[in-house]
Protein backbone atom coordinates (compact mmCIF):
# COMPACT_ATOMS: atom_id res chain seq x y z
CA UNK A 1 0.00 0.00 0.00
CA UNK A 2 0.95 3.58 -0.94
CA UNK A 3 1.41 6.24 1.64
CA UNK A 4 1.17 10.21 0.68
CA UNK A 5 3.79 12.18 3.17
CA UNK A 6 3.99 15.99 3.51
CA UNK A 7 7.68 17.84 3.86
CA UNK A 8 7.18 21.31 5.55
CA UNK A 9 10.13 23.08 3.87
CA UNK A 10 8.52 26.57 3.91
CA UNK A 11 11.03 29.50 5.12
CA UNK A 12 13.65 27.74 4.10
CA UNK A 13 15.29 28.43 0.64
CA UNK A 14 17.37 27.21 -2.34
CA UNK A 15 18.39 24.03 -2.04
CA UNK A 16 17.30 23.37 1.02
CA UNK A 17 13.55 22.36 -0.29
CA UNK A 18 14.63 20.03 -2.70
CA UNK A 19 17.02 18.34 -0.53
CA UNK A 20 14.67 17.95 2.19
CA UNK A 21 12.27 15.60 -0.97
CA UNK A 22 15.60 14.28 -1.51
CA UNK A 23 15.84 13.04 2.20
CA UNK A 24 12.41 11.62 2.39
CA UNK A 25 12.45 10.31 -1.17
CA UNK A 26 15.27 8.53 0.02
CA UNK A 27 12.86 6.97 3.03
CA UNK A 28 10.41 6.35 0.57
CA UNK A 29 9.12 2.97 -0.83
CA UNK A 30 8.08 2.88 -4.91
CA UNK A 31 4.41 4.75 -5.62
CA UNK A 32 4.59 6.38 -2.17
CA UNK A 33 4.25 10.13 -2.80
CA UNK A 34 5.30 13.02 -1.08
CA UNK A 35 3.99 16.47 -1.38
CA UNK A 36 6.34 19.31 -0.62
CA UNK A 37 5.52 22.68 0.84
CA UNK A 38 7.63 25.65 -0.14
CA UNK A 39 7.91 29.37 -0.23
CA UNK A 40 10.60 29.44 -2.16
CA UNK A 41 9.65 30.22 -6.02
CA UNK A 42 13.41 28.13 -7.30
CA UNK A 43 11.84 25.00 -5.55
CA UNK A 44 8.78 25.19 -8.56
CA UNK A 45 11.36 24.70 -11.49
CA UNK A 46 13.89 23.00 -9.91
CA UNK A 47 12.29 19.88 -8.40
CA UNK A 48 10.40 19.45 -11.62
CA UNK A 49 13.72 19.38 -13.34
CA UNK A 50 15.29 17.12 -10.60
CA UNK A 51 12.11 14.67 -11.51
CA UNK A 52 12.85 14.16 -14.95
CA UNK A 53 16.38 13.82 -14.31
CA UNK A 54 16.20 10.90 -11.21
CA UNK A 55 13.03 9.79 -12.94
CA UNK A 56 10.36 10.04 -10.26
CA UNK A 57 6.51 11.02 -11.40
CA UNK A 58 5.16 14.67 -10.96
CA UNK A 59 1.54 14.49 -9.84
CA UNK A 60 1.21 18.35 -9.37
CA UNK A 61 2.45 21.58 -8.87
CA UNK A 62 0.70 24.44 -7.93
CA UNK A 63 0.78 27.89 -5.74
CA UNK A 64 -1.81 28.34 -2.94
CA UNK A 65 -1.40 31.84 -1.55
CA UNK A 66 2.36 31.91 -1.08
CA UNK A 67 2.71 28.45 -0.79
CA UNK A 68 3.78 25.98 -3.35
CA UNK A 69 2.27 22.85 -3.06
CA UNK A 70 4.16 19.85 -5.73
CA UNK A 71 3.17 16.02 -5.52
CA UNK A 72 5.70 13.71 -5.89
CA UNK A 73 5.56 9.92 -6.40
CA UNK A 74 8.14 7.62 -6.28
CA UNK A 75 8.60 5.63 -9.13
CA UNK A 76 11.76 3.37 -9.05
Amino acid sequence: MSEEKVVDARNTYCPGPLMELITYMKQAQVGDTIELLSTDNGTAVDVPEWVNKIGHEMVSSEKIDEVWHIKVRKAR
